[in-house]
Formats: C-alpha cells, sequence, structure tokens
C-alpha cells in the first residue's frame, strides 16, 4: 500500500518531475522560432509538433509493462535522461533535421516521464490525498507550460539565442535525476501478476478501465480542441480581430492554473468522484455560455469558466483510475497516457464539424466531450 503520510524528502524529487513533464510544451513557440529560422512552410512546420506527439501512442503501453518490470523510478530516470539529450542536440548543430530528431527525443522522454509520474506519486503520498497531490502536480506542469515561451522570449531578445532555454531545462532535468537516483524510494504497490502487452491491451475488456481512457481520450481532446478553438469562437461570435481574440487564449490558461491549484486544496477535503461531477457541470455551464454569449465579455466569462471546470478533470480521472485497481497502476497508466492522443483526434473533428455545421457544431462536440464525465461515478462504483 502507499504510505500513510508524506515524506517530503521522498516527495519533492517526484514532484518536480511533473515540472519536467511541461517542458515540452516548449514545442509550442519552437515552432514559430524554427519556422522563422529557416523559412519554412505552415505544413513543414507542423511536422515538429507531431514529432512529439505521436510517441504518447506508441509507447505509452510498452513503457508500462517495461515499468513492471524495471520498476517506477528507474523508469522515470530513463525519460528524463532521454529528454536531456533532446534539450541538448540543437547544440551540437543547429538546423530543421537536428531539431525534429531533439523533439523525438523529448516527445519520447516525456511520454516515459508522464506514464511514469502518476504510479511514481502515488508510492509517496497517501491514497487518499493523491487526487489533491495530482491536481497541484498538474497546476506546477502548466505554470511551467507559460513560462517556457517567457524563457524563450527572453533568451532571443538578450542573446538571439532563443534554443538557450533548452540549456535552462536541461540543468533542471539533471538536477531532477540526480536527486531522484540518490533518493530511496520503496516502490511497494506491486502487480499482481507480471505486466504484458497482452494484459494491458486486455484491461480494456474491463468497464471502468475501458470508460477512463475514453474518458481521457475526450478530456485532452476536448482540453486541446478548446485552446485552439478560442480565437475562432470570438472571432465567428462577436466579430473580434485575431489580436483581441488572443486575450482569450490566456483568459483559459490563468482559468487552468486556478483551477488547479484551489482544486489541489479542495481535494484534501472532497471525494474526487463528488469533485469530478461538480467540475464537470461548471465546464459544461461555461460552453454553453459561450454558445448562448450575446456579449464578447459574456464569452470571456464562459472561456473563464471552462478553464475552471476544466482543469482538474484529468488528474481526477487518474487518480480515480489508479486508486481503483493499485495493483495494476502500471498498464493503465500506460493505457491512459496512450489515450492523450485525444488531442490529435478532437480537434480535426471540430474543425470537420464547424465547416459543415458551423461554429455552433464544434462546441456541441464539446458539450459531448465534458457530458460524458457525468457516467464516469457510475462505472467507478461497479466491481472490477
Amino acid at each position: 500500500m502507499a504510505t500513510n503520510k508524506i515524506q517530503l524528502n521522498k516527495f519533492f524529487p517526484v514532484f518536480l518531475t511533473f515540472i519536467i513533464m511541461g517542458f515540452v510544451d516548449i514545442v509550442g513557440v519552437s515552432t514559430g522560432y524554427v519556422q522563422k529560422d529557416f523559412g519554412l512552410s505552415d505544413s513543414m512546420a507542423q511536422f515538429i509538433p507531431s514529432m512529439v506527439f505521436i510517441w504518447f501512442f506508441v509507447f505509452s503501453i510498452p513503457v508500462g509493462v517495461l515499468q513492471d518490470k524495471i520498476g517506477k523510478k528507474k523508469m522515470m530516470n530513463l525519460g528524463i535522461i532521454i529528454t536531456i539529450l533532446g534539450l541538448l542536440i540543437p547544440f551540437i548543430y543547429y538546423s530543421f533535421a537536428v531539431i525534429l530528431i531533439a523533439f523525438v527525443f523529448m516527445g519520447i522522454g516525456n511520454t516515459i516521464v508522464q506514464v511514469a509520474a502518476s504510479p511514481l506519486l502515488q508510492e509517496v503520498t497517501p491514497k487518499e490525498k493523491l487526487s489533491s497531490f495530482l491536481s497541484l502536480s498538474q497546476f506546477m506542469k502548466a505554470i511551467t507550460s507559460l513560462t517556457g515561451p517567457i524563457i524563450a522570449t527572453y533568451m532571443a531578445i538578450t542573446y538571439d539565442k532563443w534554443i538557450l532555454v533548452f540549456a535552462v531545462y536541461a540543468i533542471i532535468s539533471l538536477v531532477n535525476v540526480l536527486w531522484l537516483s540518490a533518493t530511496k524510494i520503496d516502490e511497494s504497490i506491486k502487480s499482481e501478476t507480471p505486466a504484458t502487452f497482452a494484459s494491458c491491451m486486455k484491461l480494456l475488456t474491463n468497464k471502468f478501465v475501458l470508460a477512463m481512457v475514453i474518458a481521457i481520450f475526450l478530456i485532452v481532446g476536448a482540453d486541446v480542441g478548446m485552446n485552439s478553438n478560442i480565437q475562432g469562437f470570438l472571432m465567428k461570435l462577436h466579430g473580434l480581430t485575431l489580436e483581441n481574440a488572443s486575450y482569450g487564449i490566456s483568459v483559459y490558461f490563468t482559468a487552468l492554473m486556478i483551477s488547479r491549484f484551489v482544486g489541489a486544496i479542495l481535494l484534501q477535503f472532497l471525494k474526487p468522484v463528488f469533485f469530478l461531477v461538480t467540475t464537470t457541470v461548471l465546464a459544461l455551464v461555461g460552453t454553453l455560455m459561450i454558445m448562448l454569449s450575446a456579449t464578447e465579455m459574456m464569452a470571456y466569462i464562459g472561456i473563464f469558466i471552462v478553464g475552471l471546470g476544466a482543469g482538474n478533470l484529468f488528474p481526477l480521472i487518474f487518480s480515480i483510475a489508479i486508486n481503483k485497481m493499485p495493483s495494476r497502476s502500471n498498464e493503465i497508466s500506460g493505457l491512459l497516457i496512450m489515450a492523450i492522443v485525444g488531442g490529435a483526434v478532437i480537434p480535426p473533428i471540430m474543425g470537420f464539424v464547424s465547416s459543415s455545421f458551423g461554429i455552433m457544431g464544434s462546441l456541441i462536440v464539446l458539450v459531448a466531450c465534458f457530458a460524458y464525465m457525468l457516467i464516469i461515478p457510475f462505472t467507478a462504483k461497479s466491481k472490477v
């Protein structure tokens, strides 16, 4: 069983890995700089984020299986080391091809880090506090995601070398891997039987596990779809310019950060399933406010409310899943991280629906994604 009390000397090196998890989000601002540096077309530039995202689908389950054999801490260290290699590669030679290779390493490393992070956190926190600390960890990841572009821009303006942000990340990663390696963590939560690819896939026949995998697929898809369509919502519904509509993205990310910080506090006292239902309803209310908004201010308020509601859904689903079946946490973590590929599927669906039926159609897709979360309380009560 997981520990009954928090041991800070073990908690902090594990918690720091969630900050490293946010490093991969630098791919957003990096794409713009690389496109400018090498005169790339829009389609060529989009190969860069693809080099990151695809590995969640390819490696999540194999990593979960291997993690079951070698242990969570060793798997995490491997993920951080691969991330460091990716961060250092552009300093050897700076070219478009080399940047693609660098982000391949970062994408694979980040996949490993994400698969290992939650089960490893489970080993150093009390079971009843896991949801709270997962929300807090996502809050820290969000801060990393927001500060990355600021650091890159500062490096570009001050030193005319935006890739120096990679050096900052590499130093933090090196400190983390050394700290974690020196920390003794007793991995007491073991699988009942050795995990295999077949056993991992067989878990999808379990209705509870399948429901949670679909939930992660939809919530990540909704999050990416919301983020990438905010400008379009405001421009088409209220006639804002692209520049003014871009403020909506900042409103959304600010709400996500507030949501995760407040969620970490509230989950010290509230049951995860109850909180899941409450925040889902909040996300649905916000989406409906955007759809029915008579003014741009009402739309901004709706965007903020969606962020408040959606901010904790990912860590809540994750904690409910691995707390329900702690002995299968490695396999479940692999399946859930694989489901992050929903972020590559839902937004194109929203785009197709928007082109065919108008902007309201894409908002209805978001409503459907959020509404699905309301079935989780029923599946969480089922026997496994």
